[in-house]
């Protein structure tokens, strides 16, 4: 088994020894269903043509079709598809969602494509896939380095594909094609909810606490700026280049503000057109997972927090907003040090939550307000929070293997409804 895919595992392995679950479903949760490799000629802009690698892995539909999002990545391999697949499956379950877990990606540096390569890219994916997704079978949506944009360019592929209008085959797309009110910031208003909810339990208000930020992208910058204006002092934030700390506290919509003009973190303040820079270090991404704060959000790419750097981490508590970003030699440092981990199965769950509520909005044509949607994330997102609680209450685990037992639960249900060895031994 690949080193991503088997790190992935281990979380599983440890969740078993507390839950009793059928042999067969235990069978088929330690490979992919199906697993695709696509290749991409693109026209680029100068008339060569280049051939770009693609992924889509469906690693499990008994709960439902498969979800997950499309990602553009320079370090995108099949490996890594198949991992965040994995971790979808136990996302879904965990949430209650009829959903499979699933993911795709290409591997591209995004950045080096003008708009149209881009384009042809993203519709050239749709046409090597066209027959592995569809609203009943698989879901794509965005990921890393890959929007609004792109996801409408892709549904409307789809659609010429089939000859049909098929809002329901993506999510994440423009309102104007379907898409649903708050799912651009649904990833971070997620993982505010669990953050808000939970750090009241160990006796943390929002002035007293502070707060790193590791990637600034759709959903760090966002929910760096949630937790700001909700009295958090935000004392760190990066980016792929580095990043920058003021231990008073940094003003994230200036800075959101200067990033999106300039394409770089400086601590900033602005008044309306005008930025002044305000006094902050210049750190590393390196440097950022290890300052004295309360709270640190790791919201890049996976396997930011190994072994090598677990034992220099200070913060009290982790809340993962990206996709496997501890692995699992660093959990056990963690949990050695005291330090409390929230799994990113349940923390930014708030993504593939709204993508759903967008999925039921266009197979009902029926469009909810902004506040119908946040209120249904909410509502759901918490449920299953104070059930992980209660089972870590209880048991006295790790929040990660609670979610893990409680998404299993919910597996084993579904498959062990379709006939297991117990059953028919039984008869």
């Amino acid at each position: 088994m690949s080193s991503l895919l088997a790190d992935a595992h281990r979380r599983l392995q440890e969740a078993l020894k507390y839950v009793s679950i059928s042999e067969d479903a235990i069978e088929r949760l330690k490979y992919p269903k199906i697993s695709l490799t696509v290749s991409i000629p693109v026209r680029m802009d100068d008339g060569s043509l280049k051939v770009f690698q693609g992924y889509r892995v469906r690693y499990d539909d008994t709960r439902g079709p498969g979800k997950g999002g499309i990602r553009f990545h320079p370090n995108v391999t099949l490996d890594e598809v198949q991992s965040l697949a994995f971790w979808m499956t136990f996302k879904c379950a965990l949430l209650n969602l009829p959903f499979g877990g699933a993911k795709g990606g290409i591997t591209v540096n995004p950045k080096e494509l003008s708009k149209a390569e881009l384009e042809r890219l993203s519709r050239g994916y749709i046409e090597a896939i066209a027959d592995f997704i569809g609203p009943d079978k698989d879901i794509p949506a965005p990921d890393v380095y890959t929007n609004e944009i792109i996801m409408g360019w892709m549904m409307d592929q789809y659609n010429t594909i089939r000859r049909c209008i098929c809002p329901a085959v993506i999510t994440g797309k423009p309102l104007s094609m379907g898409g649903s009110k708050g799912r651009d910031t649904a990833t971070a208003m997620g993982a505010f909810y669990v953050i808000s909810h939970i750090l009241p339990r160990f006796g943390k208000t929002p002035p007293q606490t502070t707060v790193a930020v590791q990637g600034f992208g759709n959903a760090g910058s966002e929910i760096a700026e949630l937790l700001g204006k909700a009295g958090y002092k935000v004392v760190a934030v990066s980016d792929s280049r580095g990043g920058i700390y003021s231990p008073h506290g940094l003003d994230i919509p200036s800075i959101r503000e200067y990033k999106r003009k300039h394409m770089s973190l400086k601590g900033v303040y602005c008044q309306e057109s005008v930025c002044s820079i305000v006094e902050h270090e210049v750190i590393t991404n390196e440097e950022l997972l290890t300052l004295d704060v309360d709270v640190l959000i790791p919201a890049a790419l996976e396997k930011q927090i190994t072994e090598k750097n677990a034992p220099q981490v200070k913060a009290r508590f982790i809340f993962e907003v990206a996709n496997g970003p501890i692995t699992a030699d660093a959990d056990t440092i963690l949990e050695e040090k005291g330090v409390v981990v929230f799994p990113d199965i349940l923390v930014n769950a708030g993504g593939v939550t709204v993508s759903y509520l967008e999925w039921v909005q266009n197979r009902l044509g029926y469009y909810w307000s902004l506040s119908e949607v946040q209120s249904r994330l909410k509502e759901r997102i918490l449920e299953e929070t104070n059930r992980i609680w209660q089972i870590h209450q209880e048991l006295g685990l790790s929040f990660r293997t609670c979610a893990y037992i409680h998404a299993l639960s919910r597996l084993n249900e579904a498959m062990s409804a379709r006939g297991t060895r117990e059953y028919y031994i039984s008869q």
